[in-house]
């Protein structure tokens, strides 16, 4: 079996999630306003798309247990981050998720940056070649 990697989607062809609605980020004594943002932000994913949304990608990987059940949300977090917000060398980027990746990794990058972008396009033939397969998030967290 190959060693396998997360990329965004599902047997379906692609997933949604929440990453709340002003990138707020979880802290002690504002769990109330964290939870508001992630109802307002289902509410309008819902009613766009007609789906319920299972995943949260929480903003800075900050998450409290308790909103899995009573939210019915599965977090995605991440093993791999190689900052790539901060670089504008595709190449670094890449080279960084290479030299971490590991089998069921799953690895952040931010597809508002152009450097990411080119970064993730190697990453993928790079790890590829190496032999490792792309899978779901829900193969990685389920199976």
């Amino acid at each position: 079996m190959s060693p396998a990697c997360v990329i965004n989607g599902t047997q379906a062809g692609h997933l949604i999630g929440n990453h709340t609605y002003s990138h707020m980020q979880l802290k002690s004594g504002n769990e109330s306003a964290f939870r508001e943002e992630l109802i307002k932000t289902n509410e309008i994913i819902t009613g766009i798309t007609g789906e319920e949304v299972l995943y949260v990608r929480p903003p800075y990987g900050c998450w409290d247990k308790s909103f899995e059940s009573e939210l019915n949300m599965f977090p995605v977090l991440w093993t791999v981050d190689p900052l790539d917000w901060c670089s504008k060398n595709a190449d670094g980027i890449a080279q960084k998720v290479v030299s971490k990746a590991r089998e069921n990794d799953i690895i952040l990058l931010h597809d508002y940056y152009a450097t990411s972008v080119t970064a993730a396009l190697k990453v993928v033939d790079e790890l590829m070649e190496a032999g490792y397969e792309f899978v779901t998030v829900e193969e990685i967290l389920f199976d």
